[in-house]
């Protein structure tokens, strides 16, 4: 039977749990569990894109004087030590797994090839990708929907750091935010709602590619968001 393909979107802030940066070895370790649970569905191909603000942020890079392309860069080098923290973690639990990355560091990982990804899928492996796009000014958003079109994925999750999905504003602020259960692609766009940076949506919006936000620090949130239950908001592909 054929298996559908997805991209989880980690934050990197979910790597550091309470303390804010650097990495939580208990925290990684309950990801881990996470998507081990959502693997042995057995119907799903799961990449999973890593972001690194637990290790960098571009607030930092400001108040340093870093330009905005070393900061970057810098970055994605982020990403990639929490998706070998990620893969080890995934291994302690007999999930087979691939780093690969857009940044070429072939003593710890494999560069990223889209036919040799494709292959790892279909080995059954899951696949981690670190290093962003390997270009600054892009985010890892937009890495998430540029991997999600380039190997074939109809959706993304987008597993939040504290967040159970898309609001009209935002409601660690304001008490009256609500929470929408689904919208399109468009509506995103056009609502100016931060669930993803522009370029990553409309690449969503251009390939068709469901997204789906949920709060990633709910026990079984990743594994419930594959079996279709409502935890979070579903943008859609918009209606021809």
């Amino acid at each position: 039977m054929a298996k559908t393909r997805v991209m989880i979107k980690v934050s990197g802030e979910a790597f550091a749990g309470e303390n804010g940066m650097g990495i939580n070895p208990s925290v990684v370790k309950k990801i881990a569990k996470e998507l081990k649970d959502a693997y042995e569905i057995g119907t799903y191909e799961i990449g999973v894109i890593v972001g690194g603000g637990n290790i960098f942020r571009g607030k930092q890079a400001s108040e340093m004087g870093i330009e905005r392309s070393s900061a970057d860069y810098m970055g994605m080098i982020g990403t990639i030590v929490n998706a070998l923290a990620l893969q080890n973690s995934l291994e302690s639990y007999g999930v087979n797994t691939r780093v690969m990355t857009s940044l070429n560091i072939p003593q710890v990982a494999e560069p990223y090839i889209r036919r040799k990804a494709l292959s790892h899928f279909e080995k059954g492996r899951v696949v981690i990708f670190g290093g962003g796009t390997g270009n600054p000014y892009f985010s890892t958003d937009t890495t998430a929907a540029l991997r999600a079109a380039e190997l074939g994925a109809e959706m993304i999750l987008m597993a939040k750091n504290g967040t159970d999905g898309v609001y009209d504003k935002d409601p660690r602020k304001n008490v009256d935010a609500k929470r929408f259960k689904e919208l399109t692609h468009k509506e995103i766009l056009e609502k100016r709602l931060h669930v993803m940076d522009s370029t990553a949506a409309a690449l969503c919006l251009d390939n068709k590619i469901k997204i789906y936000v949920f709060d990633l620090n709910v026990e079984g949130n990743i594994k419930n968001a594959l079996l279709g239950k409502s935890i979070g908001t579903l943008i859609n592909n918009d209606k021809e």
